[in-house]
């Protein structure tokens, strides 16, 4: 679709290309075929643009951009037209449209050549329907407050103790056990993250999650790191987690540690100062403890709270009044929610981070890292989503000591991900989608499914990624923070 322009981000190979930012072009006034061209093809190449579904008089492409200053106009039915309702200017080229595109200092998002080996491992919603044939309602601020308060007054009202199942199981890990030994178990368990126990301070320390084992893959591939594959069979959890804090210096640059404290909750503690608690620690579980001591020594671990819990009560709760929420039958594109792909002349704060299926497992984990996301769709040349990466999936690689025989800049995401392919992290579907037509009420159902922690916004017909939204934006939307 793409032809080999320096700045489409479709002409790049292996993974030192430029930072590239997706951006969605539209064409709203009707035609029989429609392309796009612009400096950042040299005007040399007309990009197909596409009717999108429902609305055949609108015409949509996105394209990967370079940060900076483009110019491109729309050919339509052999007449080369600009959009006068965006910034124009007259050039060599006559009328031409203009776009700037910031630079995201923070956010490494390489660009890798097509090569789709036609995978695809998603829950595929057959429902999928146009999402512009009416026009976006809009909501007041009212009744954004008057949601928000409800739904607060809710979380407030209930406890931690409500989300404790009536039988089930809790793994915890002994910081002496090997590191390796630690993963296997993740591994076999089906679970992304197990608390710490120190026997000897009769205390919960921490928690071992996905995050940990990328961390060690990236120093085991770090020429001259002094941690070795045979140091994995005899180290110690707790010794892994000493070392932790100065490579955290080293990955963020900000010489910024890790939080020495586990984040934990009460019984009793209410719902909504759970999930701030999630929210703000920026952690995918928090452990719910009980000591009937004074100093607190020897707690009881009750349950694991995750958002995907308080959001199932959520929804439990206003399911037959959902009318008291007028936020909950909202289109998700009409309310600030999750990361999109920007519309062309909008500015985002947050680019959507997405790879090509044999981008490298390094740059994979690099990404996940630098942008602080635990996930990352893996898209075509056309930025149809093919599949998914995320943090838990790593842990696949405990399995037969993977992990001792790859290299993270010769294996593919492609196939690190066969090589997980019968892990049991997501309890289901890999990769589940919806549409930005969709209500806040159906994507909350959703995320409110065990195992789904983020939903990946597509575009109707062609999957083409469009945006993400996961728990934690629902909640910081929900609660206002």
């Amino acid at each position: 679709m793409f032809g080999s322009g320096p700045d489409t981000g479709h002409g790049n190979s292996g993974v030192s290309g430029p930072l590239l930012i997706p951006m969605r072009f539209v064409w709203p006034y009707g035609g029989r075929r429609v392309f796009l061209s612009g400096s950042f093809t040299r005007w040399l190449e007309h990009i197909p643009m596409s009717p999108m579904e429902g609305c055949p008089t609108v015409f949509q492409v996105i394209c990967s951009l370079s940060p900076g200053y483009h110019q491109f106009k729309f050919f339509v039915d052999g007449e080369w037209r600009h959009d006068e309702h965006q910034p124009f200017v007259n050039d060599n080229y006559g009328i031409v449209n203009t776009i700037f595109i910031a630079r995201e200092p923070n956010l490494v998002a390489p660009s890798f050549s097509p090569e789709a080996p036609g995978r695809s491992n998603m829950d595929v919603d057959d429902a999928f329907v146009s999402s512009v044939s009416e026009p976006v309602p809009t909501i007041s601020d009212a009744d954004l407050e008057v949601s928000r308060n409800r739904v607060s007054a809710f979380l407030s009202r209930h406890t931690a103790y409500e989300l404790l199942a009536e039988s089930g199981k809790v793994i915890a890990l002994d910081v002496n056990i090997a590191v390796k030994q630690a993963f296997h178990i993740l591994y076999e368990q089906g679970i992304p993250v197990a608390p710490l126990w120190d026997s000897c301070k009769g205390q919960f320390v921490g928690v071992l999650s996905a995050l940990d084992f990328i961390l060690i893959l990236r120093e085991l591939g770090n020429h001259g790191s002094n941690l070795t594959e045979e140091e994995l069979e005899t180290h110690a959890i707790s010794a892994w987690k000493e070392g932790k804090v100065y490579l955290g210096r080293q990955i963020d640059g900000n010489a910024r540690s890790y939080p020495r404290c586990l984040v934990q909750a009460g019984p009793y503690d209410s719902l909504k100062d759970v999930a701030l608690k999630i929210l703000k620690s920026k952690v995918a579980t928090v452990p719910i403890m009980h000591s009937t001591s004074e100093d607190g020594s020897f707690p009881q671990l009750l349950h694991l709270a995750t958002l995907s819990e308080i959001l199932k009560c959520i929804c439990r709760h206003f399911k037959h009044s959902a009318s008291s929420l007028p936020i909950l039958q909202q289109p998700i594109c009409s309310i600030p929610l999750g990361t999109w792909v920007p519309n062309i002349g909008e500015q985002n704060g947050r680019p959507l981070a997405m790879l090509r299926p044999n981008a490298t497992l390094g740059a994979a984990l690099s990404l996940l890292i630098q942008a602080e996301v635990s996930s990352i769709p893996i898209v075509d040349e056309n930025d149809s989503l093919l599949d998914i990466y995320s943090r838990s999936d790593i842990t696949a690689l405990a399995n037969d000591k993977a992990y001792a025989q790859i290299h993270l800049d010769e294996m593919s995401v492609h196939q690190a991900l066969q090589l997980g392919q019968d892990a049991n992290f997501f309890n289901g579907q890999r990769c589940q989608m919806c549409l930005g037509s969709d209500t806040l009420h159906k994507v909350m159902e959703r995320l409110a499914n065990p195992g789904v922690r983020r939903l990946v916004i597509v575009e109707a017909g062609t999957k083409r990624v469009e945006g993400i939204v996961s728990l934690s934006d629902v909640f910081r939307f929900l609660l206002g923070v």
